[in-house]
């Protein structure tokens, strides 16, 4: 340890190598143990004069990482259990592989601490991150509520350790533990370490495996498959299937009466009318792609700033650490900073077909050289009257300033008070809106947080928006979108109608050669029905009729734009398939597909609009949800798999009781986890429901349906002459009850 000057510069060593690493301000102690493992330890005090010897022994230092060892092959223990975690085998790396233990990082304001941890763990795809949280004897459930709170709100993905019982007093504080292997040096770091001397650490542990650093800043294309390139927080997935799903910021157009709104865990903008309807949806799934609303994708937007001149919609593209800007009348989506690198592309028809299928833009290969050019993980975005983009991170220790008709980076502010010097006033402007608000009309928990230095709700700066004598807020935490109406002081939440423009859910689609490599489905998605059909090949007439929960009432018709539908196998689909074939003459495949483009091309956009209304208005007969579709075989097995996205509301309690909204609250988080798998899932969910303002009978849900179907098809049937085939009809209905 050197000291100079009111700076101390530490040296690491380890069995590897020896690194210095300068210029880090604080209070630290160091012990050297046999076989040179060092253990480093940071105080958060400043310019301490005195050196502190580490009271830390070897048994101790090692106690916490055999602890976790043990724990890994059991979800739940004497003294633990694991939580965001499916399974013991698939999402803890190699034993001999390197470890991230974030500690003690999970009952307090760490979002810094989840950035660096989430930036190092895209860097490192091999890195093992574990959270671990010292839990009191008794207080399981509210550390189960705590968590879940935290995993939805940071989007967490790595599996959390907790112990009610002190393993070890390095693991009692925040910060982070990083070892590898059961011999090797284990570093201790405290919370506020740069991410600089974090991923030094961590490259010096990994090199041995000689894995390149990735970039914070990936753009995928358009070929990477959701369900196989993004995980999710797998703790708060049953919340996947609410209407909204952490509504995190929102904007207003006030002149043509629009609302925008981050349906943040969601990946997608919500457009939507003052009485509730929705309009529009900006993104289709998770990911780093531009283009039209229906396939763009991105990745937990956040902030959003409307720009009446343009007639466009910029936002913040947190996890991507980008500002996208989505064009309102041509519906598309463009990335405005950082401008993506886009090389020169070859001439010629397999050039074109190339960069069609595989659209991923290149980006330089120095990680440090983009990265210094790029937002970390931003979240808070206004405009100053110099016409530029003041965009923040969750936690207002960075700005980045962007000039708006450039596109260009102009300058990084670091820590809060230069930040207050230079956009403070429109800071208190918006959050001062909250002022307004009687505490006894607000949730408790907007009420009582989300103060920043001494700010009152600075943190929902970007979740608070005015409309027309009103005060909109995102309750992100009760899933719900509030409105405060200041004359009559009182306070309620949207309604939300016309789900079909949202489409089917990219959770509910599975990718087409997953399904064909899964025979049964992707692992992991619920089945709600498989049925068995033995028939002659030729034209199938499918009638799928769906009962939904007793206690559950459909909220809307079902929208064909809610339905999707998939043929493998010697099945294709046919287009149209309430309209039965009137012929049994044998015509080709090529005929018929010609036939179909001349019947749609005579349809006028009167007709076209009276079809649909026709089959919308069919979805219910006999209380019962009707699907029908249509599909020709040919002789072999195939299948025919068939989603649909059912918005329910759970039907109120005859008999109210005390602990009616408990139960209730319960009953929705089950019907959200239809797979009922992790119990300890839909408790976590049902205590964030019972935070909301909204009772849960009020709650619009999403009830994914998957049924597949087996068909075995025989040989065609001949005709007398023993030469020709007869092309057979046959018509199937299949049940389907949800509970």
């Amino acid at each position: 340890m050197l000291r100079a000057a009111g700076r101390c510069y530490r040296i690491l060593r380890n069995y590897h190598s020896s690194r210095c690493i300068s210029n880090s301000v604080g209070r630290y102690s160091c012990r050297k143990f046999d076989n040179d493992v060092l253990v480093y330890k940071q105080c958060t005090y400043r310019f301490s004069t005195s050196l502190e010897s580490c009271k830390t022994s070897r048994s101790e230092v090692y106690a916490l990482s055999v602890f976790i060892r043990s724990s890994l092959n059991e979800l739940e223990g004497p003294s633990h259990w694991w939580l965001n975690r499916s399974d013991v085998t698939k999402d803890i790396g190699a034993r001999d592989g390197v470890f991230l233990v974030v500690a003690g990082a999970f009952v307090e304001d760490s979002s810094l601490m989840f950035e660096k941890v989430k930036s190092v763990q895209q860097r490192y795809p091999s890195l093992n991150v574990i959270g671990f949280q010292l839990c009191a004897e008794g207080s399981s459930d509210a550390v189960r509520s705590r968590l879940a709170k935290i995993v939805m709100r940071e989007y967490i993905t790595f599996p959390i350790l907790v112990s009610n019982k002190s393993v070890s007093e390095v693991a009692d504080r925040a910060g982070y533990i990083l070892f590898k292997g059961t011999e090797g040096p284990l570093l201790l770091h405290d919370k506020d370490v740069e991410s600089e001397i974090l991923e030094t650490a961590i490259k010096d542990l990994i090199v041995e495996t000689k894995e390149k650093p990735g970039l914070l800043h990936n753009l995928r294309g358009t070929w990477v498959k959701p369900l196989d390139a993004f995980k999710e927080p797998r703790l708060c997935s049953p919340l996947q299937n609410s209407l909204l799903y952490f509504p995190g910021c929102i904007e207003v157009d006030e002149v043509n009466g629009l609302f925008f709104l981050s349906d943040t865990n969601h990946h997608r903008i919500i457009v939507f009318a003052s009485n509730g309807e929705i309009l529009d949806s900006i993104g289709s799934s998770p990911g780093f792609e531009d283009g039209e609303f229906e396939s763009s994708k991105i990745m937990r937007p956040a902030a959003l700033l409307y720009d009446d001149a343009e007639d466009s919609l910029y936002f913040v593209d947190s996890e991507n650490h980008a500002i996208r800007r989505a064009d309102m009348e041509s519906r598309t989506v463009e990335t405005f900073y950082p401008k993506p690198i886009v090389h020169e592309t070859k001439s010629g028809p397999f050039s074109w077909i190339m960069d069609k299928l595989w659209s991923k833009r290149d980006v330089p290969s120095d990680s440090e050289e983009v990265d210094s050019k790029l937002l970390f993980y931003p979240w808070h975005l206004l405009k100053s009257v110099e016409n530029e983009l003041f965009v923040l991170n969750r936690s207002f220790e960075t700005l980045w300033i962007i000039d708006m008709s450039s596109g260009l980076l102009k300058e990084v502010v670091k820590g809060f008070a230069n930040i207050m010097e230079i956009c403070g006033p429109l800071i208190q402007e918006k959050s001062s809106l909250l002022k307004e608000i009687p505490s006894s009309s607000l949730p408790q928990h907007i009420a009582t947080k989300f103060s920043v230095e001494g700010i009152s709700h600075a943190g929902l700066v970007s979740s608070v928006a005015t409309f027309q004598g009103n005060i909109v807020i995102c309750d992100s935490d009760g899933q719900v979108v509030l409105k405060y109406n200041k004359k009559s002081q009182a306070m309620s939440s949207f309604e939300f109608s016309k789900f079909g423009i949202l489409g089917l859910p990219y959770w509910l689609v599975s990718p087409m050669e997953s399904a064909y490599a899964a025979g049964f489905g992707v692992p992991g998605v619920h089945v709600d029905h498989i049925q068995h059909f033995s028939l002659l090949p030729g034209r199938i007439n499918i009638q799928m009729k769906v009962e939904i929960p007793e206690d559950t009432e459909l909220v809307e018709p079902l929208d064909e734009g809610c339905i999707w539908r998939q043929t493998r196998g010697t099945a294709t689909e046919i287009l149209g398939a309430e309209n039965k074939a009137e012929s049994t003459e044998k015509v080709g495949v090529a005929q018929q597909w010609y036939d179909e483009l001349d019947e749609l091309a005579s349809l006028t956009e009167q007709e076209l609009k009276a079809e649909e209304d026709q089959v919308s208005d069919a979805k219910v007969q006999d209380g019962k949800i009707c699907i029908d579709c249509a599909v020709d075989t040919s002789p072999g097995t195939s299948e025919v798999i068939i989603n649909a996205a059912l918005y329910l509301r759970i039907k109120k309690l005859q008999n109210q009781k005390d602990d009616s909204k408990k139960l209730q609250a319960t009953r929705l988080a089950s019907l959200l986890n239809p797979s009922g798998i992790d119990k300890v899932k839909t408790d976590a969910c049902a205590q964030i429901l019972l935070t909301s303002e909204k009772t849960p009978e009020e709650f619009v849900f999403l009830r994914p349906l998957h049924v597949r179907l087996k068909i075995n098809s025989r040989d065609h049937p001949k005709a007398e002459n023993s030469k020709d085939i007869i092309l057979t009809e046959s018509s199937i209905e299949v049940n389907v009850s949800l509970k």
